[in-house]
């Protein structure tokens, strides 16, 4: 209500303050002394509603799903971001992983929600970040994947789909194209034994792609099958689990606000609006827990190996 009083208080002394169309030959010059005050007065109103307040912080989200679901999902964090720092926080989606990637790496934007490849990708490239927080699903803070056919398929393994027709997600999704990719290899499918496969780009896609019939098969994270299990999916084979998704800052960021972030995070599970939230951004998310670069390590070992056969995200 405070600044709603301001911004009309302000409107209403701006309106008063209008020069006069025209000025008389014979009318005596205006003194000037005042126009400071009024300069300030102006000034004033202009902080008091936001116009002169610090810029918002930037959180971005990889596109995952589809860019009004993904705002939908993280909208409501943003917003209670924003009352526990005093500071307007707002969602960017990225165009790709690629582009999400390159835009914390360089410190574009000031905190970020990270697939485990991605976050490994990225402190592979520009180095470390301060880590914020990590999911915990269920009380535990790691997930896992699905390699997905159709019920009708007649598919029960992955090396029946030699020359089948496979869907990915994004290169630089973790379960959606690099765990599933070595999976794929050790059960003596690698890429060019397939029928041919292609990236969709989110989880999703690559669900409704393989429902649709345009692909044999497809990779997705768990969250995403059992969405659409009741649809027609089938899992063949599930994926090791790895640490959750996670929270990093920007380099450079006042380390005050990164505790605060930290804080305000860890904080989410007891706040009334805290569950809804939560289960917002996943259906069983229980709460954000702390997290260590180390928890990485076994994925880092992954796409080592993937490296050594030619794939990269």
């Amino acid at each position: 209500m405070g600044r709603r009083a301001d911004r009309i208080t302000c409107t209403r002394r701006m309106r008063t303050w209008r020069r006069p169309l025209y000025r008389p030959a014979a009318s005596p010059a205006r003194p000037i002394g005042p126009m400071p005050c009024r300069l300030l007065a102006l000034l004033l109103c202009l902080w008091a509603t936001g116009v002169l307040a610090e810029k918002p912080l930037i959180l971005a989200v990889h596109p995952y799903l589809d860019y009004q679901e993904v705002m939908a999902r993280y909208s409501p964090l943003a917003d209670y971001l924003s009352r526990e720092l005093g500071q307007e926080v707002v969602v960017r989606v990225g165009k790709d992983y690629k582009e999400h990637i390159g835009y914390i790496g360089r410190d574009v934007v000031d905190m970020a929600f990270l697939g485990p490849a991605s976050y490994v990708k990225m402190t592979t490239a520009y180095g470390p970040k301060p880590l914020l927080a990590r999911l915990e699903i269920r009380g535990r803070p790691v997930f896992r994947g699905k390699i997905v056919v159709r019920k009708d398929s007649g598919i029960d393994t992955l090396g029946q789909l030699k020359g089948k027709r496979f869907a990915f997600g994004d290169p630089a999704s973790t379960m959606s194209h690099l765990v599933p990719r070595l999976m794929l290899h050790e059960a003596g499918v690698p890429g060019e034994d397939l029928g041919g496969f292609q990236f969709l780009g989110s989880h999703q896609n690559v669900a409704f792609g393989v429902l649709a019939g345009d692909f044999d098969a497809g990779a997705v994270k768990e969250e995403v099958y059992y969405r659409l299990q009741g649809q027609g999916l089938k899992a063949i084979a599930t994926t090791p689990a790895f640490s959750e998704h996670l929270f990093v800052a920007r380099a450079g960021l006042p380390i005050q606000t990164v505790n605060a972030i930290r804080d305000a995070l860890y904080w989410l599970q007891d706040m009334p609006e805290g569950q809804a939230i939560m289960r917002g951004i996943k259906k069983d998310m229980s709460a954000m827990v702390p997290v260590e670069d180390s928890d990485y390590d076994n994925l880092r070992g992954i796409l080592a190996d993937l490296e050594r056969l030619g794939v990269s995200p």
